[in-house]
């Protein structure tokens, strides 16, 4: 039977020295590669989780696609032919999660917010332009150092061109939170590179205000909301962003694609200049709606159709009571 490895256990070239977090899924461990003596980040899954097709499928995506990927914003994946077993040796970034970043500090000046975007839009173009669309970015798989340099993580989803196709449907338990999913992911569509222009908006957007702009007592409701809400202007919950790079976010955020900056170096660009972004009238803009019951939502001619039977049951009460 397959154990989790313990620190001061090998895996192949690599010795196991800490535990740096744990999932339902895996867990992280920081090792060492004994050929370099460097610092490693060793993912390896629970023994469980071997066995189930779904995630095996997304660990070797995971490490498919981070063996082709070399760049200074994107985690470096070590390549492993001969494993003794599953798991992935990465590159050991020093940096924390940006979900962890925000948990303690709640929202960023616009400063630095705009200088992480930046970094994110970099890393973002840069694996788009090799086809890869990343699919889950959220802070959880963002790391930034203190020097605020990041690093994308977790590829455990993305697509490829022309890679069989993983639907939004059957990853529902392993996709984690629906705040950053865009619309037509929501719908269950492949989606894009403008699918993690949209995450990146959202990012953009609790970064500034401290919050996401959907939410609802239940995953569904959140995922929901975008699909019939527009976002509290962003500006009115935190009066230091400008109407510029409100406007920025809110055209990151664009419910439709196409509506959408077409791709991140166009983002980039009007974060690094946004004397130039000219803002459009949003006048829709505003806390998003409550929805209403399903009981106020059927339309009259429902409420008609229901009352027939009664109808025609006090008919018949009537004309039995008549004999």
């Amino acid at each position: 039977m397959i154990k989790s490895p313990q620190p001061g256990d090998q895996l192949d070239d690599y010795r196991i020295d800490d535990v740096v977090a744990r999932s339902g899924m895996a867990s992280v461990f920081r090792g060492t590669d004994l050929r370099t003596g460097r610092p490693v980040a060793i993912k390896v899954p629970h023994p469980e989780m071997e066995c189930d097709p779904l995630f095996f499928d997304r660990f070797h995506r995971e490490a498919e696609i981070g063996r082709r990927l070399d760049h200074c914003g994107v985690v470096k994946v070590f390549p492993a032919d001969d494993a003794s077993r599953v798991y992935l040796a990465m590159e050991w970034v020093e940096g924390r999660p940006l979900r962890q970043l925000l948990d303690e500090q709640k929202k960023f000046s616009p400063e630095r917010t705009v200088r992480i975007a930046l970094g994110v839009c970099d890393a973002l173009h840069y694996i788009h332009s090799r086809g890869i669309v990343h699919r889950d970015l959220k802070p959880d798989n963002i790391m930034v150092d203190t020097e605020d340099h990041i690093k994308l993580i977790d590829f455990g989803i993305a697509q490829t061109a022309g890679a069989r196709r993983l639907t939004f449907a059957r990853l529902t338990k392993s996709m984690g939170t629906p705040d950053y999913i865009s619309p037509e992911q929501v719908k269950g569509k492949r989606g894009d590179a403008r699918s993690d222009i949209y995450s990146l908006g959202v990012i953009l957007y609790e970064m500034l205000v401290g919050r996401v702009p959907f939410d609802g007592p239940s995953p569904l409701a959140a995922m929901n909301s975008r699909l019939l809400n527009n976002p509290e202007s962003p500006s009115e919950i935190n009066p230091e962003i400008s109407p510029q790079l409100q406007e920025v976010i809110l055209r990151a955020m664009e419910r439709a694609p196409q509506n959408r900056y077409a791709t991140s170096r166009e983002f980039a660009f009007d974060l690094e200049h946004l004397d130039r972004v000219g803002v459009e009238e949003r006048p829709s803009l505003g806390p998003p709606k409550p929805q209403r019951s399903p009981r106020e939502r059927m339309p009259p001619s429902c409420w008609m159709l229901m009352m027939i039977p009664a109808i025609i049951f006090a008919l018949l009460l009537f004309v039995a009571r008549q004999r």
